[in-house]
């Protein structure tokens, strides 16, 4: 039986409304009600889910992601099909990097934050120190992920979408190329705790910021809001669950 976590506080609610799961051969197990896997409504969309690898900010697959296949409640699903469609017009595709997060993942990502470990710091936090990441805003104890409407993306061209590069360079350094990581130039890579990732910030000029000012519009016109500190960060609004926190794995 799956669970959800309430807002109130860190105990598991159980209900009787989650899902039976079934696993014949491959076929993933049935999502609960209002969650759809996002290929399923937007095949051409590109996903390079991280915390399915190793090469994400823990240096590791990350608990709770058994595939690398993005979930979403299924308005936040619509809203990126006409994303999408908007850019394909332009010879653009969307890109992500995560969608609906369970709980036990954000509960790794605790963990991680107070073990000892900072073999990725160089790649992702650079110019941050670890214990910084909490209070700064870049890693919650509960995140809007959980709540199946947070999607982390960014643009990339159709000709070069496909760039799965895994080289571990300083993440405030992904700039001065049109496809850095195969995507458009935004100033930073993808999970940068670095000011850097903000948004607006004024450091960031010339075709990074006009790449950042577009994602941001068009998203804005499919209902997506996006989160000031992580230009990737967007919510679609209004949330169907603005209160649960989903556990259920990826598969």
């Amino acid at each position: 039986m799956q669970y959800i976590l309430n807002s109130a506080g860190r105990r598991p609610a159980y209900l009787a409304l989650m899902f039976l799961v079934s696993c014949a051969g491959p076929t993933p197990p049935p999502l609960p009600d209002g969650f759809v896997y996002l290929d399923e409504m937007a095949p051409s969309i590109v996903q390079d889910m991280r915390y399915a690898t190793s090469y994400n900010f823990t240096g590791t697959r990350v608990p709770g992601y058994d595939s690398g296949r993005c979930i979403l409640t299924r308005p936040a699903a619509q809203g990126l099909a006409a994303v999408q469609d908007e850019l394909w017009r332009q010879g653009l595709t969307l890109k992500v990097y995560d969608c609906y997060r369970p709980q036990s993942a954000v509960d790794a990502f605790v963990s991680w934050s107070t073990s000892e470990d900072s073999s990725t710091r160089a790649t992702f936090y650079p110019a941050m120190r670890k214990a910084a990441l909490f209070p700064e805003g870049y890693i919650a104890a509960e995140s809007g992920h959980s709540r199946g409407s947070t999607v982390d993306l960014a643009i990339a061209p159709l000709g070069s979408s496909e760039d799965l590069d895994r080289s571990f360079f300083p993440c405030d350094r992904a700039q001065g190329s049109d496809t850095p990581m195969g995507q458009l130039d935004f100033g930073t890579a993808f999970d940068c705790f670095d000011t850097l990732s903000n948004t607006f910030d004024s450091r960031i000029q010339g075709m990074a910021a006009a790449n950042r000012e577009l994602l941001v519009e068009v998203m804005q016109r499919h209902g997506f809001e996006n989160y000031a500190k992580e230009w990737w960060h967007f919510t679609y609004k209004p949330e169907p669950y603005p209160e649960l926190y989903f556990d259920f794995p990826v598969k």
